[in-house]
């Protein structure tokens, strides 16, 4: 049966082409899809816990943590709640960094927290006009304690280089808050986000939902689910990615659906006298089945590498580039497998109906 699968595939090539086509690109937008989610995801995660916080307040229905405004004005109300322990301002600015841009600078104040507990392994701590950079970044381009580093039309030395264990700050770059509000075209009294590190008495679930009441117009986050949630970026994908795969899976079905019903009804002469040397209803169906399957494996197959290659231009495509990159797991084209042999079955449900009718092989052998 093998056999006559694929010569039956191979005749009818440029049908087999077309629909495999149509199932391709379907696959490969659930594949670029996935694979922006999973780093949106990773990214929102690691800015809870920039420079060691406990959690962080953010704008509340802000589109993506980096573009979350506060200010300044609400420092002092947050320091002063009873299960906050330290709270210190960060102003995220992203894309400004030559040849990595998905490289995230942070403007820190000298005294808070988030420079105090900074692990430098070489250099000394940032000033004015000085930055430090993460040990990764610092692999990555060849920085080196007292190099310098050109951020937004300004040109800063490298101060120091170290290391935090949280791969978004260890890619990115320290400086002043003050400096990094410049490069963001923030006044001095904004910041994206307050870092905060909670008493040794209350647990950051606690601290979360006192400060929530308290701050109602910010959002306060201590989970990285958390942070995938908040996002409207994330949303959006995470629809979207919902949305591709019915679509997907509606046109791909019909599609393989009308090629197959097609083959069948050209194949009658095929069939019947398959039928009559002993077929079974069972073994015609599974023959249309196979090729259905086949049909959507090479179009399953196609989408794979288009959506390899896609996810790597979708972020730049959609503004994302500046501070996210794809992220391809195995469970997300996995998915995309699943998704594209499911097609493949769907598509074949109403052909194989039609072939193992009692009352339709009986006409086909009397044919």
């Amino acid at each position: 049966m093998l056999e006559l699968i694929a010569a039956n595939v191979r005749r009818r090539m440029m049908r087999t082409s077309i629909t495999a086509a149509g199932i391709a690109f379907g696959v490969a937008a659930v594949v670029a899809l996935l694979a922006l989610s999973a780093g949106l995801n990773q990214t929102a995660a690691q800015l809870v816990h920039l420079g060691r916080a406990d959690l962080g307040l953010f704008q509340r229905e802000a589109a993506d943590p980096t573009s979350s405004v506060l200010p300044l004005s609400l420092l002092g109300r947050v320091r002063s709640q009873p299960e906050v322990r330290e709270a210190t301002p960060i102003q995220l600015v992203v894309g400004d960094v030559p040849h990595a841009p998905g490289a995230i600078v942070l403007g820190v104040d000298r005294n808070g927290f988030v420079a105090r507990l900074l692990v430098l392994t070489a250099g000394r701590g940032v000033g004015p006009g000085r930055v430090d950079v993460g040990d990764r970044l610092a692999r990555q381009l060849h920085l080196a304690v007292g190099g310098m580093l050109r951020l937004g039309g300004r040109t800063f030395e490298v101060a120091g280089v170290y290391h935090s264990g949280i791969t978004e700050q260890d890619t990115g770059v320290i400086m002043l808050l003050n400096d990094a509000q410049a490069l963001a075209g923030r006044t001095s009294d904004e910041a994206t986000t307050f870092a905060v590190r909670v008493v040794p008495q209350t647990t950051a679930a606690q601290a979360v939902n006192e400060l929530s009441k308290a701050f109602p117009s910010l959002l306060a986050i201590s989970e990285p689910s958390e942070a995938v949630r908040a996002g409207a970026n994330n949303q959006l994908i995470s629809k979207a990615v919902l949305l591709i795969v019915v679509l997907a899976l509606i046109i791909g079905t019909l599609a393989v659906a009308n090629t197959m019903l097609a083959a069948v009804l050209e194949r009658r002469r095929e069939l019947a006298l398959l039928a009559t040397i002993g077929w079974s209803a069972r073994q015609l169906g599974g023959l249309v089945l196979g090729e259905a399957v086949a049909v959507s494996a090479l179009g399953t197959g196609a989408g794979l590498l288009l959506g390899v290659a896609a996810s790597k231009l979708l972020p730049g495509a959609l503004g994302l580039g500046a501070f996210v990159s794809p992220v391809l797991t195995l469970w997300g084209l996995g998915r995309a497998i699943l998704i594209g042999i499911l097609i493949g079955v769907l598509g074949a449900v109403y052909p194989i109906w039609r072939v193992t009718r009692s009352e339709s092989v009986v006409a086909l052998a009397a044919t």
